[in-house]
């Protein structure tokens, strides 16, 4: 099961699933760019079972309504990827709390709810994993991403106590930091309400102009990942760097972060410094 599937990295990881022979449960906000993408899925794999669902992972009782529906209809589940995310710039008081909000709901509570309520379809499929998509952002916190970086921390914080948790029912977890990955997350970007018109734009461009990272490579070290069981994955060189200065300087990192953001000529970032999908909302 995949969410954020209709674009980006996630269109990709449904591509190397089907390459791979597996059943597939696709999900995504964007109907417009799901369906295209699971038809090219059972054109190039007939009889594979292919199933998309449009849904809004923003909306809890929508998330809890999909979970019972994926638990009755496949009560056993050998991975489940929760990728879907949305993008939110602008400084802490220039979002205002609704914003705030659906940012959380998105990129952490629908994981967390998916998880929760398909814990028992996956310890039911001996050797399943469980992946979450976070964020170079889950590893650093640049000023304007306070909404996505407080989201993409705590699901890299869920991840990593769900590893040790489920070890013993025999379920893998793999947290997920992509760098710039190049896909369609720097133009549909949530902005802040109260951040000035004339910074959007120019900050959009600054930040679709670092997403440079193939998706499909992204997807394919995911799904390389996973085979192997690995805990953690940063993905490209705009994760890493980053990762191995947060280690070294755990503190003095965030002048580092913010002089280099201000040197950009981005103080309130209107995106993320990676892409994983489609729309505002789902990747």
């Amino acid at each position: 099961m995949l969410t954020g599937a209709a674009s980006g990295i996630g269109e990709q990881l449904a591509y190397g699933l089907a390459h791979r022979g597996s059943d597939l449960v696709l999900i995504d906000v964007d109907a417009d760019r799901l369906k295209p993408v699971a038809d090219r899925i059972r054109s190039a794999h007939p009889g594979l079972p292919v199933q998309d669902i449009v849904a809004d992972l923003s909306e809890r009782p929508v998330v809890e309504g999909l979970a019972d529906r994926i638990m009755a209809e496949h009560p056993a589940i050998g991975l489940l990827i929760n990728n879907a995310g949305i993008a939110l710039g602008g400084r802490f008081d220039q979002v205002n709390i609704e914003q705030f909000e659906h940012v959380m709901n998105v990129n952490f509570r629908a994981p967390m709810l998916m998880t929760h309520m398909l814990i028992p379809a996956l310890t039911a499929s001996p050797g399943s994993h469980l992946v979450n998509v976070s964020s170079l952002f889950g590893l650093i916190a640049p000023p304007g991403q306070s909404a996505y970086s407080a989201s993409k921390f705590a699901l890299r914080g869920l991840s990593e106590s769900l590893r040790s948790e489920l070890l013993e029912n025999g379920v893998g977890v793999t947290t997920v930091h992509p760098g710039g990955i190049r896909t369609r997350i720097a133009e549909s970007a949530l902005v802040g309400s109260r951040v000035p018109e004339e910074e959007i734009e120019p900050n959009r461009k600054l930040f679709a102009a670092l997403l440079s990272y193939p998706p499909d490579k992204a997807a394919e070290q995911i799904l390389r990942a996973v085979a192997k069981r690995k805990a953690r994955l940063l993905i490209a060189a705009s994760a890493k760097a980053p990762d191995l200065l947060a280690r070294l300087m755990p503190v003095g990192h965030a002048r580092i972060v913010r002089a280099l953001t201000v040197a950009r000529g981005s103080r309130t970032p209107s995106a993320t410094a990676h892409g994983t999908g489609s729309a505002a909302v789902e990747r």
